[in-house]
């Protein structure tokens, strides 16, 4: 009986401990949306200051962008099945699915790079204008988020390789989660304000 109480405890200890370090996760992606709000009002703000250099008009790509868009969208999709094979205790769905989403967050950045090189390279840099200088910040900053993602999935990847899945993966996995899903969503803001609206 006591031994059993003893797992109880551990077990309702393990479980407040996961719930604390969601929430300290959801509090990440709060501020993280408070970074982004600002870097999504001084773009709008910066955006006429073109002076006499190129509009977005001028420069944006839309369907090159409309594919690095689609990257993005489906490595959500499948990361999503992924978490899906995870509460199955499918490890190796799981990790086929993690390969797949690594995968094409990885084009997605390549993409980017491409992007930024491509517009360096015309004359196009961040010290060429106010709008330059807010448009290579605000993709910048989401585009590094996504290689730190990628970094962690990697991580995540070879950790769920040695360990398998547990309790502590399935958080792990969970945060990783919330946090692509969320890139997402900011990057459809991104195409939206940007590059659409952009090109009107």
């Amino acid at each position: 009986m006591q031994a059993n109480s003893v797992s109880h405890g551990h077990h309702d200890h393990h479980h407040d401990t996961n719930g604390n370090k969601l929430f300290g996760f959801w509090v990440y992606l709060m501020s993280d949306c408070v970074l982004f709000a600002t870097l999504f009002a001084t773009y709008a703000v910066l955006e006429t200051g073109s002076i006499s250099g190129p509009t977005g008009k001028d420069i944006f790509e839309l369907p090159f962008v409309f594919v690095e868009t689609m990257l993005l969208l489906f490595s959500s999709i499948t990361f999503g099945f992924g978490m899906i094979a995870m509460k199955r205790q499918d490890v190796a769905g799981l990790k086929r699915w993690l390969k797949v989403t690594f995968l094409l967050g990885l084009g997605f950045i390549g993409m980017e790079v491409y992007e930024f090189h491509h517009l360096i390279a015309a004359g196009h840099g961040p010290e060429k204008s106010a709008f330059l200088s807010a448009f290579f910040t605000l993709v910048g900053t989401h585009g590094l988020h996504v290689t730190f993602g990628l970094i962690w999935l990697a991580v995540c990847y070879h950790q769920l390789s040695t360990k398998g899945l547990n309790d502590n993966m399935a958080m792990r996995f969970n945060c990783l989660s919330l946090f692509w899903h969320f890139l997402d969503i900011v990057w459809i803001c991104v195409f939206t304000i940007v590059y659409l609206l952009g090109v009107m």
